[in-house]
């Protein structure tokens, strides 16, 4: 399947999602600039919207990109049922494209993140998680503005509607405040929209995807997204 990558000025992460991607049998990962506009998603399946810095985060981060033209693109894209994966600034240009509920603040301890977290899976709603309910991931975050927010009207309809697909976690998959990284609303480490085949999520998946990486747990989130763009 088709899956298009999406790199703005500042992207760092598209050449790993590709990478990674490439080893999901009957992934076809390529490669799109923002700037060739949504033309060039014509033809795809599925879109990642990978991490980094677009725009050097000016303004807020995503907050440039969220606005660019082929934002529309994924749009339509996301409409028509077809998989989105916005990846940790691919998550903040989601939401600042109102693509997905909520906000991304700066981490609790305002330092850059960098390190290994443990995810719950908790919501199977979406089709990037379909069966993988109860599982305990292994994937590694690295952010400053990845503080989850929302309000309590919109936190309840998101729990109501099994739309957090992923916490942060201890490894023995306790959702306690010691496990939570930047100090997101209930450990939120991810969110789905209300038809599931939007994901928005802090973690790199493609940064655990072969076990030289030390992990291969990414690699079943990005299976399902392949999964989805076949029956897309």
């Amino acid at each position: 399947m088709a899956i298009a990558v999406i790199r703005f000025p500042g992207t760092n992460n598209e050449q790993d999602i590709l990478q990674a991607l490439s080893l999901v049998p009957g992934a076809d990962p390529f490669l799109v600039s923002s700037n060739e506009g949504p033309a060039a998603l014509t033809r795809a399946d599925g879109v990642v919207i990978p991490g980094g810095f677009s725009y050097g985060d000016y303004l807020r981060v995503g907050a440039v990109a969220a606005v660019s033209e082929i934002l529309e693109g994924i749009r339509t894209l996301a409409e028509e049922d077809k998989p989105v994966l916005g990846i940790c600034n691919g998550f903040q240009i989601l939401v600042e494209a109102g693509l997905l509920p909520g906000t991304l603040l700066p981490n609790e301890s305002a330092k850059f993140i960098c390190r290994w977290v443990h995810l719950r899976v908790c919501d199977v709603a979406s089709i990037f998680t379909d069966g993988l309910e109860g599982l305990v991931l292994r994937i590694p975050i690295a952010h400053a503005d990845g503080n989850y927010y929302t309000d309590a009207d919109k936190l309840k309809q998101l729990k109501i509607e099994g739309r957090i697909p992923f916490r942060y976690c201890t490894s023995e998959g306790e959702m306690i405040p010691s496990a939570n990284p930047n100090g997101s609303v209930e450990n939120i480490a991810g969110v789905a929209n209300s038809k599931g085949n939007v994901l928005g999520m802090m973690p790199h998946p493609e940064r655990a995807s072969r076990a030289i990486l030390g992990s291969e747990d990414g690699l079943i989130v990005l299976e399902n997204l392949v999964r989805a763009s076949k029956g897309a």
